[in-house]
């Protein structure tokens, strides 16, 4: 996996997903958005756009698929604990 953070702006951190063509964004508010079957050229593009957010948005926010974001450092134990509760002293 490729990543490029960015100093500023909305989009902190782009992560590139070359066999499975999958491109992530990090911005600026905490969320992540993900996006399937973006070619790798379209990557090197928003990693050198003089402004990512305004390349994301003509390029990639409507011409590619939307997917599932991966989530870092979640392990399946915590998932089911968050979706069903549990685990805790609250009996």
């Amino acid at each position: 996996m490729t990543v490029k953070a960015f100093p500023g702006g909305r989009i902190r951190k782009a992560e590139y997903d070359a066999s499975s063509k999958e491109l992530q964004l990090h911005f600026d508010r905490g969320d992540v958005l993900a996006y399937k079957h973006v070619p790798e050229e379209v990557f090197r593009r928003l990693c050198s756009a003089p402004n990512p957010a305004t390349y994301w948005e003509d390029r990639i926010a409507e011409e590619y698929p939307k997917g599932q974001p991966k989530r870092a450092g979640g392990s399946a134990p915590n998932d089911l604990k968050d979706l069903f509760g549990g685990g805790g002293d609250d009996n």
